[in-house]
């Protein structure tokens, strides 16, 4: 069936600024040779490592945050990314040497992304492969999507690399997710078996969450050859800020009771279900507003649309996209934050970045009840509803208007798994598992 423009595959990121979501200078991003040094343990002193990722550099934030682990302890980088509007082509910042090739990621149909993904492996691949016969590679990190983008590190494995593929999405739960595809599809069985081909081909696999580690798990690879690194929010955006009791509404002001929505706008993610579960709501709670922040896109619009059909003009408030930095103070005063996922197959292993933001500003979250979230998060650290059921979700918002202290009470617990899985923690698995790598060779 056709795919409208907004379906496009992406990567599960924040997506809020035009250009970069973290459009931050050298000094910014701990880049800088005073900042390294300073912060340096030297665990990876002396070690060569290449990147290779599908994104723009600084605006996805998993392979950022792991580029500036590997440059605190000591490594020398090599990153080959995607280009960028505005950016340099090739860029040095100290150890890290940025090589953007002339291929955008944009969204579009299953032919856009073949030849994307085919041009963008063949140079990635030609690059890496001339650079390790004159300076080997120590480590070859790759970030799907594609999974078959380690091809880019058969070279250098060839010549004494070691290859970690890190899995920010299950590619066959999303094709059925986005392109509406059966799971025993052609496309889909293609996905799986490229999966296991690709995972096959490396050293060591890192993933998101448990719910991903299950699946690849299961059905590419021995468990133990996986590893977790959660993308947990950056604690210096991301202020740890304690729960702070709701002032007492008062119901003769103008005040509305704010509930936020940040992130990518696409069908999976739900925005509709809100706007609809909002419907609901204001039947009784006529004082609850939504505010959404992101990227427009062509399904934003047609949310739109509907909201004025239904005459919520002022009650849905779209303010755009937003840099994280300016998201905190959006966050903080706000009432609720909320998670609307439709359920299908990606949004069932999905664990949402957005739940630990709000959760790391003190604010309660309403999120699905599926197995990515509730791996980590039980009954009573968040505010649940039925994933696609637009009057749970309606049940739920109500629950957290009428019931203040309570919703209070379960954003404290959740804070208690969010300081569980901050970045910091996170970090030292990353440094700990490829430190290992590197001494020990293959988990296989």
């Amino acid at each position: 069936m056709p795919v409208s423009p907004s379906k496009g595959l992406h990567r599960n990121t924040t997506e809020l600024s035009p250009a970069s979501v973290f459009n931050r200078n050298p000094s910014e991003l701990n880049l800088n040779s005073g900042s390294v040094a300073m912060q340096s343990s030297g665990r990876l002193r002396g070690k060569h490592i290449a990147m290779v990722t599908f994104s723009p550099f600084p605006s996805d934030p998993r392979p950022r945050r792991a580029i500036e682990a590997f440059l605190k302890e000591g490594a020398t980088l090599e990153l080959v990314c995607v280009g960028e509007d505005r950016s340099p082509k090739r860029e040095m910042l100290d150890r890290l040497e940025v090589m953007r090739l002339p291929i955008r990621n944009r969204r579009g149909g299953k032919v856009v992304y073949a030849y994307q993904y085919s041009a963008f492996i063949f140079m990635a691949s030609a690059i890496l492969g001339l650079r390790a016969l004159r300076r080997r590679y120590d480590l070859v990190y790759v970030n799907n999507m594609p999974d078959i983008l380690v091809v880019s590190g058969l070279i250098p494995k060839m010549l004494g690399a070691k290859v970690i593929l890190d899995l920010h999405d299950p590619m066959p739960e999303l094709m059925m997710t986005i392109f509406e595809f059966d799971k025993n599809s052609l496309g889909v069985r293609l996905m799986s078996q490229l999966e296991k081909w690709s995972i096959a081909r490396a050293n060591f696999v890192l993933t998101v969450n448990l719910a991903c580690k299950r699946i690849f798990g299961a059905r590419s690879c021995n468990p133990e050859k996986i590893g977790v690194i959660m993308n947990a929010p950056d604690g210096d955006i991301f202020t740890f800020t304690p729960v702070s009791s709701y002032k007492e509404f008062d119901e003769a002001t103008d005040k509305p009771f704010v509930i936020m929505y940040h992130g990518s706008l696409v069908e999976r993610n739900g925005l509709d279900l809100a706007v609809n579960a909002l419907k609901k709501v204001r039947e009784s709670i006529p004082s609850t507003e939504l505010r959404i922040y992101g990227k427009s896109s062509p399904y934003l619009e047609r949310v739109l649309a509907s909201v004025r059909a239904m005459n919520m003009d002022g009650a849905v408030r779209y303010l755009g996209p937003r840099r994280l930095e300016d998201l905190v103070p959006e966050i903080l005063n706000c009432d609720l934050g909320i998670v609307p996922n439709q359920r299908n197959a990606f949004t069932e292993i999905n664990t949402p970045t957005r739940i630990f933001e709000y959760l790391a500003l003190g604010k309660p979250v309403i999120a699905p009840r599926t197995p990515g979230i509730q791996d980590y998060f039980i009954d009573g650290s968040l505010l649940f509803f039925e994933s696609g059921d637009c009057d749970d979700l309606a049940r739920t918002i109500e629950y957290a208007y009428c019931n203040r202290l309570s919703a209070i009470a379960t954003a404290k617990r959740g804070q208690e798994i969010y300081l569980a899985h901050t970045w910091e923690q996170e970090k030292q698995t990353l440094i700990d598992l490829v430190g290992k790598l590197l001494v020990n060779g293959d988990s296989d």
